[in-house]
């Protein structure tokens, strides 16, 4: 088979969806069934896949700053649309699958994934021009696309619900995690943890982006309940870009910043961050809305134990035979997410259990499982076609 894979979404910092759209490119350019595999970014073809967060940077600082950004973003479409249609004249016979919800106009075969529904559900934390543009440029995906791809069962049932689509037409695939993501010993976490001036061991370590639907104004304000001495214990420590909408969050995290009790570390280096999560005591996660809610199992797979919050796909995600992993709270209760913390320090029999479950479970959960489901669509659409 012939593979066209859009990668706009591989840019700095690599958002869930950007990672997804990475693995997936490195795992097709040595799949066996892949014969030929292009990659078309923006307006133009790219190499490979590492090529992809240079040819992205430019054109992701103009999106940035552009003014007027909701024409900007409809001129730029339709350029980009005449672009794709001219580079691919005479492609019928490949595929186009792109990881990121909208297709491009294409006269052959083609997938999409559609990662959640955040912007219709929750329109508020996601930028206006954004919300417009899937609004009108989605539903032809849906009707264009040969086979939906989505990351969790609570998403495609949300598909179905809510945008009318056969539930035949579907198919779930979990997302995977990288082996970087793994319980290390201490002398290989020295190094980074020392450069951040952590503790191995001692914090309560969150991955999000700083905007509303991640939660993290309630979760600081629940940690902020904790007894001191537990807060001394285990300082709260974000990773992950400034976002939108968080004056909620600044409030809340004004006077735990002000005694030391929390940091931001800001975005960090995609080889730093495995070794970030697997130093952390514990891992937060309580996020009002997830597709799939791909930080906890990175924390899981580190062999650290996680909380996270009861709805959406999320418990999904921490799951095995035995039942949920992840401590699964209400993430509205904000007295819920103080005694999940309280467990999530101090319960040892539970975390021990915790720890062994999760590194089982993320062993299931490869990013090569990904790209072998994804490519089983591909040939179920060619075969169709």
């Amino acid at each position: 088979m012939r593979v066209i894979l859009n990668v706009d979404a591989i840019t700095a910092p690599l958002t869930g969806i950007g990672r997804y759209a990475l693995e997936l490119a490195r795992g097709l350019a040595s799949h066996r069934d892949v014969e030929a595999l292009r990659l078309y970014s923006a307006y133009q073809w790219v190499d490979d896949p590492e090529n992809a967060l240079a040819a992205n940077r430019t054109i992701a600082a103009v999106r940035r700053n552009v003014p007027f950004k909701e024409f900007a973003l409809e001129a730029y479409t339709h350029l980009r649309s005449a672009m794709f249609r001219m580079h691919t004249r005479g492609m019928r016979d490949w595929l186009l699958h792109t990881p990121n919800y909208v297709l491009m106009p294409f006269d052959g075969p083609a997938v999409t994934t559609i990662h959640d529904l955040s912007w219709l559900n929750h329109p508020q934390t996601h930028p206006r021009e954004r919300v417009r543009f899937l609004d009108r440029h989605l539903p032809r995906t849906l009707e264009k696309a040969s086979a939906i791809l989505t990351d969790s069962d609570f998403i495609a049932d949300e598909i179905v619900s809510k945008l009318g689509v056969d539930r035949a037409r579907l198919r779930v695939i979990p997302l995977g995690v990288d082996a970087a993501y793994r319980p290390r010993p201490a002398a290989e976490l020295a190094p980074v943890l020392a450069k951040y001036d952590l503790t191995r061991g001692a914090y309560l370590l969150v991955v999000a982006t700083q905007e509303p639907r991640k939660n993290l104004a309630r979760l600081a304000r629940a940690y902020a309940a904790l007894p001191a001495a537990l807060r001394a214990r285990h300082p709260l420590v974000i990773v992950g870009a400034r976002g939108w909408l968080n004056a909620e969050l600044e409030q809340s995290l004004a006077p735990l910043e002000a005694r030391g009790e929390a940091r931001r570390l800001g975005y960090v280096a995609e080889d730093e961050l495995p070794l970030i999560y697997a130093g952390a005591h514990s891992f937060a996660f309580p996020s009002l809305y997830e597709g799939f809610g791909l930080p906890v199992l990175e924390a899981i797979a580190s062999g650290v134990p996680a909380l996270t919050s009861n709805v959406s796909s999320l418990p999904e995600v921490a799951r095995d035979a035995q039942g949920s992993i992840a401590l699964n709270v209400d993430p509205l209760d904000e007295t819920a997410l103080r005694e999940g913390l309280v467990t999530l320090f101090g319960d040892e029999d539970w975390r021990r259990c915790a720890i062994a479950r999760g590194v089982r479970r993320a062993g299931e959960l490869t990013w090569a499982r990904c790209v072998e489901e994804t490519v089983v669509v591909y040939r179920d659409v060619i075969a169709r076609t």
